[in-house]
């Protein structure tokens, strides 16, 4: 049943990326293109797309925690670390360069996977060779490393 669910919600996903052109990196690279704001190829749509996903997950978060547990798990998963390391910049600053360079994140290039664009496979591979990078790199000794811990869920 949850295969189902999560299939249904994957897909609900995935049409929204379509519908709003998330899924095309040429959509993103005109929003980042901030220079071009005088010359009128600015695109300001993904600012829209981004003030709609912040205020659904808002709202989202706020009722869903208020329930005892989720409909479909246990427990809910939430982080319990606040502080700042290593990783909590210098992953989300790895992703910002990939995404402006390439116009893609991981969801949207799921999505462009099913258009058979080439970028997008280039962009799969790559990323999953960074995931496995960033796994090797976690599993390495505390003394070889800079950055610690590994993920708190594998733990």
């Amino acid at each position: 049943m949850i295969i189902f669910v999560q299939f249904a919600i994957g897909l609900i996903f995935g049409l929204g990326l379509i519908v709003s052109g998330m899924s095309n990196p040429a959509k993103v690279l005109n929003f980042l293109d901030v220079g071009a704001i005088p010359a009128g190829t600015w695109d300001a749509s993904l600012a829209v797309v981004m003030a709609g996903a912040v205020a659904v997950t808002f709202v989202g978060f706020r009722h869903v925690l208020s329930f005892a547990r989720p409909f479909l798990a246990e427990r809910f998963y939430v982080p319990t670390r606040n502080d700042i390391d290593p990783r909590i910049v210098i992953g989300p600053a790895i992703f910002g360069i990939g995404w402006g360079l390439a116009g893609f994140c991981p969801g949207p290039v799921l999505t462009a996977l099913g258009f058979g664009s080439a970028s997008a496979f280039i962009f799969v591979a790559a990323m999953c060779a960074g995931m496995m990078l960033a796994r090797f790199i976690a599993r390495l000794p505390s003394s070889t490393r800079a950055v610690t811990p590994a993920h708190p869920l594998e733990t």
